[in-house]
């Protein structure tokens, strides 16, 4: 347990003093504040009477200036940074010739890559959890009003959410750093993965949805559904879809199942108003996406802890 102590508070320090840590929380602060802004000049004119969660709407309102939400930006550096703080772990040790001589100590081998991502998940943390606090600061005080108590506690599981997101990404670059020798190597990988889910992923999507369950503007309502559904199935394979589920829920408690799309377009057509979902049912929807996101991991860094526990490391 003081090995591992040894490296976490060794790993923690580094993180913290690094330019590229440093650089990444800026931009991620920066982005933020932006959207906080502009959605706070823009709120006004989406609240109503009937207006539920207003505080919430804080952070999924967009503008036109800037026409996306903090969630938004949030998933698309949130993996930037968990690549930035698992890209090198341990290949970097490894060239530099460090790994060995680490590892000639009295400190057992797990207690180094243990270590390496325990530091990095609470670095992660501490960086998603001060910017949603520094948004919800200005938000709060920017529209005065404050929130209930369900929308702390919606924030706290969007907060859980992010950190998981990211713990994701973190642990895929880690086992490319544990797999590949060369640093420029492990981050390409990485950040081509990342762009492919990110970006072609729901294209890729719908060309098999259409494939599969061909539609067009003559098609029953029965097609469109299930060429939907097939186009949710696949495009769940990315991390990316999970989290915008599992926030979309959490954030827009309005629109209820992300599956039921369809449905809640026909409501609001017929002049109706969603019923919030409460927090209970919120977090059963989002549970597959969750655990999903958990597992997926867990396979990840299992799969680095396996290749870490295994490989042979010689002095050089």
């Amino acid at each position: 347990m003081s090995g591992l102590m040894a490296v976490f508070w060794k790993e923690l320090a580094d993180h913290f003093n690094s330019r590229r840590f440093i650089i990444l929380s800026l931009l991620v602060y920066l982005a933020g504040v932006a959207t906080i802004y502009v959605a706070a000049q823009n709120i006004r004119s989406g609240v109503t009477e009937d207006t539920h969660f207003i505080f919430l709407r804080l952070f999924i309102v967009s503008g036109e200036t800037l026409p996306f939400s903090f969630p938004f930006f949030l998933s698309l550096f949130i993996p930037i940074v968990g690549i930035a703080l698992g890209f090198d772990a341990v290949n970097s040790e490894r060239a530099s010739g460090n790994l060995s001589r680490i590892l000639s100590q009295p400190l057992y081998r797990d207690s180094v890559i243990n270590g390496k991502f325990l530091a990095g998940l609470v670095t992660l943390s501490i960086l998603v959890v001060s910017i949603v606090i520094l948004v919800a600061g200005m938000g709060l005080r920017m529209i005065g009003v404050p929130p209930t108590a369900e929308e702390i506690l919606r924030l706290f599981a969007f907060i859980f959410v992010s950190i998981i997101y990211g713990a994701f990404w973190m642990s895929l670059a880690v086992l490319f750093s544990v797999f590949f020798s060369r640093m420029a190597t492990s981050v390409l990988a990485s950040i081509a993965l990342w762009i492919f889910l990110f970006l072609f992923m729901s294209m890729l999507a719908g060309v098999i949805a259409g494939a599969v369950v061909p539609i067009d503007e003559n098609s029953s309502l029965e097609l469109i559904v299930k060429n939907d559904e097939i186009y949710r199935t696949i495009s769940r394979i990315s991390p990316n879809t999970l989290y915008g589920e599992t926030v979309q829920v959490l954030l827009m408690p309005e629109l209820g199942n992300p599956s039921s799309t369809l449905m809640l377009v026909s409501i609001y057509t017929a002049g109706m108003i969603p019923t919030p979902l409460p927090l209970g049912q919120s977090l059963l929807i989002i549970w597959p996406q969750l655990t999903t996101l958990i597992a997926l991991t867990a396979l990840c860094f299992a799969g680095s802890y396996i290749k870490f526990m295994r490989e042979e490391i010689r002095s050089t």
